[in-house]
């Protein structure tokens, strides 16, 4: 049985100016690029296909931490930082948001036609999540989002989205092949999701539920009867014999862990040791709050005490190879320690999204306007490891994963606790320098 779980998203409405698209485009595709040079492609599907990393992929990058533009944002950046290089990282992204979704096959078949990936089957497994998130899981969410990332081998992740206007909130559904079983009678709509994201609205009706096995058949047997039997045998139901599957069990069994904000207990956060081969089976929660500021109860102030730590206090002895490049000092740091853990980090790292968006802000001014200053720093600098790794100097490359490593250490061994209010008092107090920018 795979994972479930769910988070509150927001629903925002508006764009994403061109200063911070064209910087989320860039950022986005050297962490992707990072992580396929140091895991493979297949990885950044398992990722994908989390909604906790998902959620702080795009907090690292600029955007709103919360809202439900981010899964818009974040595919869109995607999309036009990946698919140029398409050959060379072994991944394209299909589809999008409105038509684009509607795309999603026509793209699909092109690219079989051009590499040799069963098209046929890629367009069936698109098509058959879309039905199973819009109509075998009828949760009160339209879908308006598809996103089809496949690699190289056939390999495939979906995340889309689904609003409720009337709610003003939005619900997000990762999918990854890499979990669904060969072997298995009915892969798709046997409890087959890595993780839902968006708010529960109490009772559901949820076909692909392990429970509704039966109730599966007996539709799928309803549609061999005549239609005048079935209907003399609806007649019949009475208000006491219709029951609903619960997609969200309010009593937190079958794995099923509540995070209602940021920061959380580790313990409480069973999740396998890596992403690629060992994807979790039960849907992962993250309640993601209305509030637009970010407090401290949304982010886990212990690991954000050991981020700054790692960028204030140990610098110079430790990241020699970064330090000598010139003009990066301790606030880009803090940066790239955060991007450091959402290339290397493990699962359990990612339980307070709100965290990794003191990177580089947030477009709506919290926690603080997006330095851009900083961002282009941190763009350059991991850039610039990434190329020189690849021909063979990975002394950069390396500093930056030992970032995090030091991050790691640093929270193990000590007890750093961040100053919440005045971190965001020093960085607002610096955003004219470091131009800082809103939307």
């Amino acid at each position: 049985m795979r994972r479930t779980g769910h988070a509150d998203l927001p629903l925002h409405h508006g764009t994403v100016p061109k200063w911070l698209a064209d910087r989320m485009r860039d950022m986005g595709a050297l962490i992707i690029e990072s992580i396929v040079l140091n895991y493979g492609n297949r990885e950044v599907l398992a990722r994908l296909s989390d909604p906790l990393w998902f959620q702080s992929f795009g907090a690292v990058m600029g955007m709103d931490w919360h809202s439900s533009g981010i899964t818009t944002s974040v595919m869109y950046a995607l999309k036009r930082g990946l698919n140029p290089r398409a050959r060379e990282l072994g991944l394209v992204v299909c589809g999008g948001r409105g038509k684009y979704s509607r795309e999603t096959p026509d793209q699909l078949q092109w690219l079989a036609d051009h590499s040799g990936l069963p098209g046929d089957s890629l367009i069936r497994s698109s098509k058959l999540v879309a039905k199973v998130d819009n109509n075998a899981l009828q949760d009160g969410y339209q879908l308006y989002q598809h996103n089809f990332i496949v690699n190289t081998n056939g390999d495939w992740a979906v995340v889309q989205q689904g609003m409720n206007g009337a709610e003003k909130t939005a619900r997000r559904y990762h999918w990854c092949s890499l979990t669904l079983d060969g072997n298995e009678a009915e892969p798709y709509v046997n409890a087959p999701h890595t993780g839902i994201v968006g708010e529960n609205h109490g009772r559901i009706l949820n076909l692909t539920d392990v429970g509704a096995k039966d109730t599966r058949s007996t539709i799928l047997s309803m549609t061999h009867e005549e239609p005048d039997r079935i209907l003399r045998e609806a007649k019949l139901i009475t208000p006491k014999d219709i029951q609903q599957l619960e997609l969200f069990d309010a009593a937190g069994n079958n794995g099923i862990v509540s995070i209602s904000k940021g920061a959380v207990d580790s313990q409480r956060y069973d999740l396998a040791s890596t992403f690629t081969g060992e994807l979790s089976h039960n849907y992962h929660e993250l309640t993601m709050p209305a509030h637009h500021e970010v407090l401290a109860e949304d982010v886990n102030v212990k690991r954000l005490g050991a981020v700054l730590a790692t960028a204030y206090d140990n610098q110079a002895e430790s990241f020699e190879d970064l330090m000598l490049t010139p003009g990066l000092g301790p606030r880009t740091l803090q940066s790239l320690a955060l991007v450091s853990e959402v290339i290397y980090g493990k699962p359990s790292r990612f339980t307070d999204p709100a965290r990794f968006s003191f990177a580089h802000g947030g477009k709506d001014g919290h926690p603080f306007p997006v330095p851009l200053k900083v961002f282009d720093e941190s763009i350059r600098v991991l850039q610039d490891s990434i190329e020189k790794s690849k021909l063979g100097y990975t002394d950069k490359s390396n500093a930056i994963r030992r970032l995090h490593e030091s991050t790691m250490q640093i929270e193990k061994h000590c007890s750093p606790q961040a100053d919440f209010d005045a971190l965001i008092e020093y960085e607002k107090s610096h955003s004219a320098e470091w131009d800082g920018r809103t939307c």
